[in-house]
């Protein structure tokens, strides 16, 4: 695949497109404060769909405990040296150090020679995964579709289930978005753009994800985010994660079955619906039929 093409100016084509900013990698951050949501997973296969489209990706693990987004890529690295393979793979580090200057410094080192920053937060609240989020071009929030996912970000009425208040997890990212602003202003960054996004819609009892679906959208229209399809409850992404492959190492996984070329459909939907900044036609090119 050719390289991703870059503008030289912010701003976006007649069409709605948004374009990279010449010298300035668009940051895309994967934030829940609760664990078990496939989070790293789909920061994983995003990152490895862009590294497929030709863009130039490096991603940062804030969680140096239970890295798990490092250990994947770990894990990619050493089946490609052991099967003498070259696939498109992201560089990833994880966040060691202490300070946010830290941060912020390995956030400016590793975007100067990338197209797309990707960050995999921890599944808590702590000081560098705000400053995560605030520094957010796009803001992917995965959740389970159920009431116990629905509630950081709303609470609803165990009658109506109509949504009563903002919960704690809404509130960290309005107040990030207040801050991000300024940084619009300031630094020519674009308005964040949060996506919510529903893994595991499979087994979710209809009448249930009917009331989900009400709430989500009720609420996305009080703080401002997008929904979106994600990916559904598979074996196969538990299955990869050894190997480090992704549903897109095509020739390279074996037999696949009906669900496993559904679950890629899921997987170019969901790049589409991020509407990431010049990818609306490479996309296009994403092979995952």
């Amino acid at each position: 695949m050719p390289p991703a093409s870059r503008a030289d100016i912010p701003g976006t084509t007649a069409t709605g497109t948004r374009l990279l900013r010449k010298g300035q990698a668009h940051r895309i951050v994967f934030a829940n404060e609760k664990g078990g949501t496939g989070k790293s997973t789909t920061a994983v296969h995003v990152a490895v769909a862009l590294s497929y489209l030709g863009a130039r990706v490096a991603s940062i693990d804030l969680d140096p405990r239970q890295r798990t987004m490092h250990r994947y890529i770990e894990n990619r690295l050493a089946t490609l040296e052991k099967r003498e393979l070259t696939l498109p793979t992201p560089a990833c580090e994880v966040f060691r150090e202490t300070g946010t200057g830290a941060l912020l410094g390995m956030i400016r080192r590793l975007e100067a020679n990338c197209d797309f920053l990707i960050i995999d937060n921890p599944g808590r609240d702590d000081a560098y995964a705000r400053i995560a989020v605030e520094h957010a071009d796009t803001l992917v929030t995965p959740m389970n579709d159920s009431f116990v996912d629905f509630d950081l970000i709303g609470q609803v009425d165990a009658e109506t289930f109509k949504v009563k208040k903002l919960s704690f997890f809404a509130e960290v990212i309005w107040d990030a978005r207040m801050k991000r602003s300024r940084m619009t202003i300031e630094h020519q960054r674009p308005e964040m753009d949060w996506i919510v996004v529903r893994n595991r819609t499979g087994h979710v009892e209809a009448k249930n994800q009917a009331r989900l679906h009400k709430a989500l959208g009720e609420m996305s229209k009080r703080v401002g985010f997008r929904v979106t399809q994600g990916l559904s409850e598979r074996v196969i992404y538990r299955e990869l994660f050894p190997s480090g492959l992704t549903l897109l190492d095509k020739g390279h996984l074996g037999e696949l079955g009906t669900s496993h070329l559904v679950a890629r459909q899921e997987l170019r939907a969901l790049v589409k619906a991020l509407r990431l900044p010049e990818f609306s036609r490479a996309q296009d090119r994403l092979e995952v039929a």
